[in-house]
């Protein structure tokens, strides 16, 4: 590549394959690229999608090259990402074209997105005015161009009355930009009454901002705190710099009633993304975001490699939650690589939790990262009573897993007609099943683990792999029927004895894997949240910051769980489990 130019007569280009550089390929004459530039190019029999990337071609001979196909008309990937995705191949071992794969995950998004036919008055008239033709002018009036169906719903009237209009000189065909896929927030629209420690917090937040350069500040606060509202100042400050902004949540199903409170404040929804979102949308939004249309993104961890145009704040929300971690071809931490993306692009970083991994305290106490407290719950409300029940003492019924004090407390919730919840961080009906006669075990013939039983589906299912088997009714060993037991509780066998001690009761089961998705689950926790539901049941789902106003109860099943396993953060994750 020429140093002193942007023409060049060859240039190295990063493929989303596991290839450890880029591939270097002819520029046809009269085809300008730049380091950024996303191309289309031939890989062996196919074409993909490309990078040019930075540094020297390779000494290769020039008849040998394949040339560059086509330049796609979309705003270069900024030097500042290219420098994160070297950074996050080389920190994490993975092939750079592999973590370009992420940035590269909406091809349709690299060619502009078309303009709408639509229609503007003109000074001539209508032969002659009807009550529908009159509504239509009056509506119209401003000079603002309408798309035809817009028109004709704004007016109440037919498409044809506008057909009409419009072959008679009144409207004219004019083209309109894409319609922006959300709008424009605005910082000032319903500014809150904070209290004295969330305006500290608040200050430190929008002074980190203010500063123009990299740091990373801890917003530490116990549950129903205001961490949010607070956060959103510096949201808020970010905006009126004009940059934009990311805010990372943890997981899809959060994201429905963050929406609705990010517009309370803002007037406007962010932009979404996650992996639920339909591929159109998922396309516009990458390209608005590449264009600086959209302003503020909240997203899953993939949403880290949106191409910003000018970032200028990041919040990870409930930093310490594993969701944030990929396990899958590119190995990360999204928290991690989000403070290292505020690093290279110099802007704050803003890591909110009210159980703060292990790493950002000690950071924070350290003084790398600063440090922003709300040590009391918003409007001084008070922290939950936390009580114990010894097992040995107040034993469950004979096969049943729930104690005679819950069960007395949970009758007393159901008379007051408030909500219950019981946690248990088990998925399935019970983690163990076996045969009473010759005590075989039902194991994962893929990974050797124990398989888990979901009896609403019929199905053993392995929590590590993913294999799955119907439930035999005969055991596979010894041939001996209806002698299989279930061993251990899972979410669905709380639901049975539930059910059992409590009939009458609205009972609804929250868990990852139950059929229907994330849209079932986003109505479930809209269902809970407006009282539709009198206990429920669920996995860690439940305990990511939801807000169930008339929820008074919450029981943990089999409380130290989380402890009897080889992780060696068993302690952390129990610990930050029980304080969500």
């Amino acid at each position: 590549m020429m140093e002193d130019s942007p023409f060049v007569a060859a240039a190295p280009v990063l493929v989303p394959m596991p290839a450890e550089r880029p591939y270097t390929y002819a520029v046809p004459p009269g085809m300008r690229v730049v380091p950024g530039s996303i191309v289309r190019v031939p890989l062996g029999p196919r074409q993909v999608a490309g990078i040019v990337w930075d540094g020297a071609v390779e000494a290769v001979d020039a008849r040998k090259l394949r040339p560059i196909e086509e330049v796609f008309d979309c705003p270069p990937i900024d030097k500042d990402m290219r420098r994160f995705v070297d950074w996050i191949a080389q920190y994490t071992l993975s092939a750079p074209g592999m973590v370009a794969r992420m940035l590269l995950r909406a091809p349709e998004a690299f060619d502009p997105e078309p303009w709408i036919e639509g229609l503007q008055r003109t000074l001539a008239g209508p032969d002659r005015l009807t009550d529908a033709r009159r509504r239509v002018l009056e509506t119209a009036e401003g000079g603002l161009a309408w798309t035809r169906s817009g028109l004709a719903h704004a007016a109440g009237v037919s498409s044809t009355v506008i057909d009409g209009l419009r072959a008679q000189g009144v409207f004219e065909t004019v083209m309109i930009p894409p319609r922006p896929v959300v709008a424009a927030p605005d910082p000032g629209h319903a500014v809150p009454e904070l209290m004295p420690d969330q305006k500290a917090a608040a200050e430190k937040l929008r002074a980190a901002v203010a500063a123009d350069g990299f740091n990373v500040t801890l917003l530490d606060g116990v549950t129903g705190s205001g961490k949010t509202e607070v956060y959103f100042e510096a949201v808020a400050a970010a905006l009126d710099k004009g940059r934009q902004v990311l805010i990372l949540l943890p997981e899809i199903a959060l994201t429905h009633a963050f929406l609705e409170r990010f517009q309370d404040r803002f007037g406007a929804k962010p932009a979404e993304w996650h992996s639920d979102l339909p591929p159109r949308m998922r396309e516009r939004v990458w390209r608005q975001v590449a264009e600086g249309g959209v302003r503020v993104v909240a997203g899953a961890r993939s949403a880290l490699f949106l191409p910003f145009k000018e970032l200028g704040l990041i919040v990870v929300d409930e930093e310490h939650d594993p969701a944030y971690k990929q396990e899958d071809r590119v190995f990360y931490n999204a928290r991690d690589m989000a403070v290292v993306r505020g690093h290279i692009g110099g802007f704050p970083v803003v890591l909110a939790s009210a159980t703060p991994s292990v790493e950002s305290r000690v950071n924070a106490s350290q003084g790398r990262y600063h440090r922003a407290v709300l040590s009391s719950r918003f409007a001084e409300a008070a922290l939950p009573d936390l009580k114990s029940i010894d097992m040995r003492r107040s034993p469950p019924a004979r096969g049943g897993f729930l104690s005679p004090v819950l069960l007395e407390q949970m009758q007393r919730t159901l008379e007051r007609k408030e909500q219950s919840l019981l946690f248990l961080n088990r998925r399935g009906y019970a983690p163990l099943t076996l045969c009473r006669v010759c005590g075989h075990r039902f194991g994962c013939p893929v990974c050797s683990a124990w398989l888990v039983e979901h009896r609403f589906r019929g199905q053993l299912v392995c929590h590590h792999c993913g294999h799955n088997e119907r439930r035999p009714e005969a055991c596979p060993e010894c041939g001996t029927l209806d002698h299989l037991v279930a061993c251990g509780p899972g979410v669905e066998r709380i639901a049975e004895e539930v059910v059992a001690h409590f009939p009458d009761a609205r009972t609804i089961v929250l868990s990852s894997d139950l059929l229907g998705g994330v849209r079932r689950l986003r109505l479930e926790l809209e269902a809970v949240a407006n009282g539709e539901a009198d206990i429920v049941i669920g996995t860690q789902l439940v305990a990511k910051g939801h807000n169930f106003p008339g929820m008074t109860l919450v029981g943990v099943v089999d409380a130290d769980l989380g402890l009897a396993n080889g992780d060696p953060r068993a302690a952390e994750r129990t610990f930050q489990l029980l304080s969500q």
